[in-house]
């Protein structure tokens, strides 16, 4: 995985970790699906999370 690629991974991670909050603070009864929304969210950051841990990073060679 390179550089570039684990940078947007973890934009993402941190993007669906900013929705999970907000979501927090929301009225369950105004946002009926507010549960399957969460649970699609910590899957999603689960799968991101598991792809950063499993993923080597390939530096790209210098040139002298």
């Amino acid at each position: 995985m390179t550089r570039l690629e684990r940078e947007i991974l973890t934009d993402s991670m941190l993007k669906i970790q900013s929705v999970q909050a907000s979501l927090d603070q929301l009225d369950e009864v105004k946002l009926l699906d507010r549960p399957e929304i969460a649970s699609c969210l910590e899957s999603a950051s689960t799968s991101l999370r598991e792809a950063l841990h499993s993923g080597i990073v390939e530096e790209k060679p210098t040139k002298h």
